[in-house]
């Protein structure tokens, strides 16, 4: 597995793993399989693993079975984590998305906590506070990197306005936001260009749709009732027949190609530029291999003409979009 370069030098594997899904909100888990994953993408040289304080049936449940994948391997790993997304937690009156100084210094800690770490290589606000100013957020992000428990700093689903003036306090390393064939936001809304030009990378969650364009379902009826896919907007209504369309023409590129659908959307999401890296959620060694061989295919001008076709997906990315910095 080659590597990919995000800004201020962070060199992290040209695939990631998203690791969400190992403990909540895609149907049953399996802690024994997740944990073979994690291991699994080492062998790969899948080595960048994003987490963060949210995922789980309960708050920190993945960050706690990260750190048991990853005890005595550390120094294998470039590990990412998240906060400021406090929905559902317990012991907690606040708002449910928090930037406060406090909630960055209390939240840091914790996850070193979880995590069973002293830093962590790349820490995102995981949604924009916007009753805080992003200067205060990121000022005490910028402590943590000073007090050696954070090496470097990235935002989630900010705005380009955003990103400029977090910045212009501490130098952002990277900015996550889903991005795939049928999520091209960034590349309208000006916060692909923005990170470009102030040298910061852009890491791709969802580059799949949700296991979509894999063709790893067709319709929210496959899927278990407490998949949380099962009511996004994007597989329900007449959005899924609209959106089954795009990804038929994934599976025929896929088919000429000799590959999978898998490996074809996650191709594309690599050709969009070296300082792109996706970071495909799997729970399973069997996709995670499948999702791998993505680095070694090359599609043609032909075929990114055909993906770009395809055209955006009908549905909001998310049921509730208010959470999300415009």
């Amino acid at each position: 597995m080659d590597t990919r370069t995000l800004g201020q030098g962070l060199a992290v594997s040209e695939l990631g793993l998203g690791c969400m899904g190992m403990s909540a909100w895609y149907g049953e888990t399996d802690e024994q399989e997740s944990i073979a994953t994690i291991h699994r993408a080492l062998e790969l040289g899948i080595t960048f693993l994003d987490t963060a304080d949210i995922y789980g049936a309960a708050f920190g449940d993945n960050e706690r079975l990260v750190a048991r994948a990853i005890a005595g391997r550390r120094d294998e790993v470039v590990l990412a984590t998240k906060f400021a997304n406090a929905r559902g937690r317990p012991d907690y009156d606040g708002p449910a998305i928090n930037g406060s100084p406090e909630y960055v210094r209390r939240s840091i800690d914790e996850s070193l906590a979880r995590l069973g770490v002293d830093h962590v290589d790349l820490y995102y606000q995981h949604r924009v506070d916007k009753s805080t100013p992003i200067e205060e957020t990121v000022g005490a992000m910028a402590e943590a990197v000073g007090a050696g428990k954070v090496r470097h700093l990235g935002l989630s689903e900010a705005s380009a306005e955003t990103i400029r003036r977090a910045h212009a306090v501490h130098p952002i390393t990277a900015l996550q936001s889903e991005y795939s064939l049928w999520s091209r936001d960034p590349e309208r809304n000006g916060v692909l260009e923005t990170c470009r030009e102030l040298g910061i990378g852009f890491v791709a969650y969802s580059p799949l749709g949700r296991g979509f364009l894999a063709g790893r379902f067709s319709s929210p009826d496959e899927l278990a009732d407490d998949d949380f896919r099962k009511r996004h907007p994007r597989f329900s209504g007449d959005n899924v027949e609209e959106n089954q369309r795009r990804a038929e023409r994934v599976r025929e590129v896929a088919a000429g190609k000799g590959a999978t659908p898998a490996q074809v959307a996650l191709a594309w999401v690599l050709s969009r530029g070296g300082d792109v890296v996706p970071i495909p959620g799997t729970k399973r060694r069997t996709y995670l291999d499948d999702n791998a061989a993505a680095a070694d295919v090359e599609l043609t001008s032909d075929e990114l003409d055909a993906l770009d076709g395809i055209g955006e997906a009908a549905g909001d990315r998310y049921a509730d979009m208010s959470a999300i910095d415009h």
